[in-house]
């Protein structure tokens, strides 16, 4: 097992277990995919908080782990190889835990690229649209007196429900009977959707009924109930 040492971020966020995967993030809906995700394969995992409000996002060391500056991001001491691995951006690091413990993703070849599709559209549609949407709904763009901005992240948005409704139409999970990575990418921000960002009723929520019942089951799970609160703010 390599030393974390030589990395800033574990000298500013020392691990507690040096063995272990350390995950750096804060219970956002792009964070709790890989606090979801690694409660639902048990792999054991140190937790570190970056507090936006201190912007430990900004220093020097976390952006040694992400020049991006932003949340999640994991080190694995035990990478490919037997090597450390630094890793951001919540997509790839769901992929990776996927494929390191060899659960969430499918080993159908067909179905695997089916959750990864999912996965992609998550990364590239639902997230930023439902994003702009609580930018616009609740936080500083509610102020903005046009309007138009926020009516054209309500309108994307449910056509992104929309197309949800009809991919869950008798299916109990994205990829079929099969819970994945693509479930795990997009529970967080349906949640934030109707809870946080306060847009239930802005979006019809309640009308697209395959999704409510999808957003049920994955709530229901025990690691995803843990997962949703870590880590915990300070």
């Amino acid at each position: 097992m390599s030393e974390l040492s030589a990395f800033p971020v574990a000298r500013r966020w020392p691990p507690q277990h040096a063995d272990r995967l350390q995950y750096y993030g804060l219970p956002t809906p792009n964070g709790v995919k890989v606090s979801i995700m690694l409660e639902e394969t048990g792999l054991p995992y140190d937790v570190h908080l970056i507090d936006f409000a201190a912007s430990d996002q900004k220093t020097p060391e976390f952006l040694s782990l992400n020049p991006n500056g932003k949340i999640p991001a994991i080190l694995d001491p035990d990478g490919p190889g037997g090597k450390p691995l630094a890793l951001f951006e919540s997509g790839a690091i769901l992929l990776y835990l996927a494929e390191k413990t060899g659960k969430f993703l499918p080993s159908d070849p067909a179905a695997r690229w089916h959750a990864v599709q999912w996965l992609m559209f998550q990364m590239g549609g639902l997230g930023p649209m439902v994003g702009q949407l609580g930018f616009f709904n609740k936080f500083a763009g509610r102020e903005w007196e046009d309007k138009r901005p926020l009516q054209r992240y309500v309108e994307e948005t449910k056509r992104l429900l929309g197309v949800m409704e009809v991919a869950l139409e008798g299916k109990e999970w994205f990829v079929g009977e099969e819970y994945s990575i693509a479930d795990i990418s997009m529970l967080g921000w349906i949640r934030n959707l109707i809870t946080f960002y306060e847009a239930r009723e802005l979006v019809g929520f309640d009308t697209f009924r395959n999704v409510g019942a999808w957003l049920e089951r994955g709530l229901a799970r025990p690691a995803v109930q843990r997962g949703l609160e870590i880590p915990k703010r300070s």
